[in-house]
């Protein structure tokens, strides 16, 4: 593996997740008329401080993320994040592969960007042994 093109894979790969992840934290913030909509059908309160507490959680995953020295806890937390969110839309029976696996699609690009740019994540998750 070509390591300055495996560094830069990771680093266009991680930053998609972190501008997508950024602009869902973002308009949590602000609960506009989407996002209180989207929480009523996903079965949440629909409260402007529960819309806050998702942007909050969202972005400081995020931060962590694509802070170098903490980027594995950052991508732990997000995981954990992105589970919710499938078990949520697999709960109310969404579309599989377009709303329920968004989460794994997600997660993919999340890790696999970490693990291209980080030496120390290859070490520790060798794809070939």
């Amino acid at each position: 593996m070509n390591s300055k093109a495996a560094l830069w894979t990771g680093r266009v790969l991680s930053g998609l997740v972190i501008l997508f992840l950024t602009v869902d934290g973002a308009i949590k913030l602000v609960p506009i008329q989407p996002v209180t909509d989207s929480l009523r059908e996903l079965g949440y309160p629909t409260s402007d401080s529960f819309a806050r507490f998702l942007g909050v959680v969202t972005l400081v995953g995020t931060a962590l993320y694509a802070w170098p020295r903490t980027s594995l806890l950052g991508a732990v937390l997000l995981t954990g994040l992105m589970g919710g969110a499938i078990a949520t839309h697999l709960r109310i029976g969404d579309p599989l592969f377009s709303h329920t696996l968004f989460g794994v699609y997600l997660g993919l690009f999340l890790w696999g960007g970490l693990w291209l740019r980080d030496g120390r994540i290859r070490r520790v998750m060798p794809a070939l042994r």
